[in-house]
């Protein structure tokens, strides 16, 4: 009898384990809504949240992938060491500026209502974030990047038809253009950020 709940046990282990890497886009965004959801509800102390949605993210969101597409053109100007530097920048500036915006909301109830397979590489799944006397329902579209199954990665968000990533990269495109494409001063806002 041991035995056989020692196996049963392993078993549903390793089917919570597959289910857990082998998600589809929808239940993948839903899982990350809940569980912010869940940390914004919490009575945790507002620099516990962000730690935590700072977890979240780095394990759900192409950071690095959205930081090179943010850049744009002037990543073709930058050697190895300075896209390095570059992916430490963004990814410090990314993590911070995201938990700080999202710690401001108490209890966001988000439903998935449908996903659509772009192409074999990204699936877009679109959910509704509850209105609230404060603010309308609100749509958000989540741009998956769907190409190995079992660890999708979230490559842009779209609220209500505006790319977040896309606005990213006009206003880092703006600050490069408006300094004589000197990138580097990109890196200076990044790093007093």
């Amino acid at each position: 009898m041991k035995t056989r709940n020692i196996v049963l046990t392993i078993l549903l282990y390793l089917l919570f384990l597959n289910s857990s890497f082998a998600k589809n886009p929808s239940d993948f965004i839903q899982e990350i809504t809940d569980n912010a959801s869940k940390i914004l509800s919490s009575d945790l102390s507002k620099n516990e949240k962000q730690n935590k949605l700072k977890d979240i993210a780095e394990n759900t969101v192409d950071i690095r992938g959205i930081g090179f597409y943010t850049l744009g053109k002037f990543r073709k100007t930058l050697n190895e060491d300075k896209k390095k530097e570059y992916s430490i920048l963004f990814k410090e500036y990314f993590l911070k500026s995201f938990s700080s915006r999202l710690v401001e909301y108490s209890n966001p109830k988000i439903t998935v209502v449908s996903e659509e397979v772009l192409n074999e590489k990204y699936t877009m799944v679109s959910s509704v974030l509850a209105a609230t006397k404060d603010r309308p329902e609100i749509k958000i579209d989540w741009r998956v990047y769907t190409k190995n199954k079992s660890e999708p990665l979230i490559r842009d968000l779209i609220i209500e038809g505006l790319s977040l990533a896309r606005t990213q990269k006009e206003e880092f495109a703006s600050i490069i253009s408006s300094n004589d494409n000197n990138v580097e001063i990109l890196f200076k806002t990044l790093k007093q950020f």
